[in-house]
Formats: C-alpha cells, sequence, structure tokens
C-alpha cells in the first residue's frame, strides 16, 4: 500500500482494538504476540499492494498468500492456554474487518 494513502499506524490501531474486544481476559497475555502478528499481516498486505501495482501478482495469488498469514496467526493464538479455534478464528475475523474497507479500496480487489 502506498504510505501516503495509508496510515499504518491508524490500520494497526484499530485492528489491536478488535482483537482485544474478542480476547478480553486473554488480551494480557497474548498482546504482544498478537500485535507482532498483525505487523506482520499489514506488512503483507503492503507487499501485496506492490506487487499488484507491479502487475506481479493475480487477486487469486494475494487472497491465497492473505489465507497462509491468517492462518499462521491462527496457529499462534491456538498456542495460547484457553484460546480454542472459535476464539482464534472471532479474533482474526474481527482484526480484518476492522481494515476491510480501507485495504480493499487500496489495493483495489475484494481481498478482505
Amino acid at each position: 500500500m502506498p504510505k501516503n494513502k495509508i496510515d499504518i499506524n491508524e490500520l494497526l490501531k484499530s485492528m489491536l482494538s478488535a482483537s482485544k474486544n474478542v480476547l478480553k481476559k486473554e488480551w494480557k497475555n497474548i498482546s504482544p504476540i498478537a500485535e507482532l502478528q498483525l505487523k506482520n499481516i499489514i506488512h503483507n498486505l503492503e507487499q501485496i499492494a506492490v506487487l499488484k501495482l507491479e502487475g506481479k501478482i493475480t487477486e487469486h495469488q494475494a487472497k491465497l498468500h492473505l489465507t497462509i498469514q491468517k492462518e499462521s496467526f491462527k496457529t499462534i493464538l491456538l498456542s495460547f492456554e484457553g484460546i480454542g479455534i472459535i476464539t482464534a478464528e472471532k479474533t482474526i475475523n474481527a482484526a480484518l474487518n476492522a481494515v476491510k474497507n480501507t485495504i480493499n479500496k487500496t489495493i483495489g480487489w475484494r481481498l478482505i
């Protein structure tokens, strides 16, 4: 994503807030890892945007790449005691839904 169009810190803030709302009591223990994973997802979304502008990635490839990022985050969340698959998926979905419109509009694909 061209950095002049998107405030990366604002994206992260929105994603962290949405994640915190789902994880509530577990947030204290998970927040450092969640923040790192969400930063990675944002970085990868930036890379997808650049590759799209360069014509080096298709929409299908971009969606697969995002799926890999989501699965990685889910696996990490599941490693914490008390986090089940439904909570992990709700957390990821909440984080991505918080930035869905901004990302999709910026990239130009319905990626999220």
